[in-house]
């Protein structure tokens, strides 16, 4: 359910920093990312990724520089950034009280989204959540919590999805349809943000990686240039 792709940069970062008072988590970078394109971000834990991938979904704001999504200043609470971008955190966030298929229900209805009970039921079928759809949070294990906090960010319309680590949690087998699953997003025009500790995800699906250490870029260009020039492959 990806929206019209377009031509030019949806998210623009032009020397974003930011600091948490006297710590900076974040020197200066720039990056621009278009439809149909997938940038991975890749380090360890307290790199600097999530500072970046908060910024630049507009839930933080940058201490120095700018961060635009289709030219405007991004802010999460634009009703535009609200409208086209998808967000799948770091951490698992869910009513207790509501079933798996009442979550994407809400979801559908905050998006307005046509044909809704048709989309969700292709969404858990293809998280492979069907036989889980009215189960409560509580009673799901992690990977399948991980695979609903995916399903929420594909039954609604979206131009850019922004995912922290979404491989966490999930088995093999689901950690290749998640790949495929991103591959087919790029492949609808959808741009794509992607922090990962996975350096094969990266290489499944970036077309462009950026390596952290302590809110420095160490390293940037191709997945395989990356991952060569950090020595993870020969």
């Amino acid at each position: 359910m990806a929206a019209k792709a377009r031509a030019e940069a949806l998210l623009r970062l032009r020397k974003v920093s930011r600091s948490y008072g006297k710590r900076l988590a974040l020197h200066p970078l720039d990056l621009e990312l278009r439809a149909g394109r997938c940038t991975a971000l890749f380090g360890h834990n307290g790199s600097g990724k999530s500072t970046l991938l908060r910024i630049a979904s507009g839930r933080d704001v940058p201490t120095g520089g700018q961060a635009l999504f289709a030219g405007r200043v991004m802010s999460e609470d634009d009703p535009e950034v609200r409208a086209r971008v998808a967000v799948v955190g770091d951490t698992v966030a869910c009513y207790p009280d509501l079933t798996v298929r009442e979550h994407l229900e809400l979801v559908t209805v905050a998006h307005a989204v046509d044909d809704a009970a048709g989309w969700i039921d292709q969404v858990l079928a293809d998280r492979r959540l069907s036989d889980h759809a009215r189960a409560l949070p509580g009673a799901l294990s992690s990977g399948q919590l991980q695979s609903l906090l995916l399903a929420a960010a594909l039954v609604r319309p979206r131009d850019l999805m922004v995912l922290d680590e979404p491989e966490q949690r999930l088995d093999p087998d689901a950690r290749v349809r998640l790949a495929e699953l991103l591959t087919a997003e790029k492949e609808g025009g959808v741009a794509v943000l992607l922090a990962t500790h996975q350096a094969e995800l990266a290489e499944a699906v970036a077309d462009h990686m950026i390596a952290l250490e302590d809110g420095r870029v160490i390293a940037e260009g191709t997945p395989a240039a990356v991952l060569r020039q950090l020595g993870i492959r020969a």
